[in-house]
């Protein structure tokens, strides 16, 4: 075992360093937990993944505003189809800037990310196959109640 503040070798019996005079936690302090070690990458995939869902949901809006209405001399088609993809449009655009800020309140450990990216990791289970594995994997990471401890721990200390 090494000092993390000067670098100098530890004996296990020891109390404080000999070289810098920090004390020695032991063992146990230097393991890292499942949230420590996975919240960045949940919060980089969130964020790539919502990026995607963004653009989706803006090509969305622009179809339904310019094909269906009326811009070109194109078949109209049904009444209903404009509003439909507007709503779905603006709803994936909705749920991408969540995600969004949920992935960067995540990088800066703020306290109210992990509630917010468990509620979009929740609904993102149905988005067949990329939102089901990041809801999964959001749902492992941050679900369980050890994970909240320790996500508190991590919103402490930044």
């Amino acid at each position: 075992m090494f000092c993390d503040q000067c670098g100098m070798q530890l004996q296990p019996a020891q109390s404080n360093c000999a070289r810098c005079g920090k004390p020695v936690l032991g063992p146990a302090s230097y393991r890292r937990n499942r949230v420590q070690d996975h919240v960045r990458l949940v919060a980089i995939l969130w964020m790539a993944y919502s990026s995607l869902l963004m653009f989706a949901g803006v090509a969305a809006v622009i179809v339904a505003q310019t094909v269906f209405g009326g811009v070109f001399t194109a078949p109209q088609g049904p009444p209903w189809l404009r509003p439909l993809l507007t709503f779905g449009g603006g709803l994936v655009a909705l749920v991408a800037g969540a995600g969004l800020s949920a992935g960067w309140g995540l990088l800066r450990r703020e306290p109210w990310a992990r509630v917010v990216i468990l509620v979009v990791g929740f609904f993102a289970l149905f988005h067949v196959p990329l939102g089901t594995a990041l809801g999964v994997y959001t749902l492992w990471v941050l679900l369980p109640t050890q994970s909240d401890d320790e996500y508190q721990e991590l919103a402490k200390v930044a």
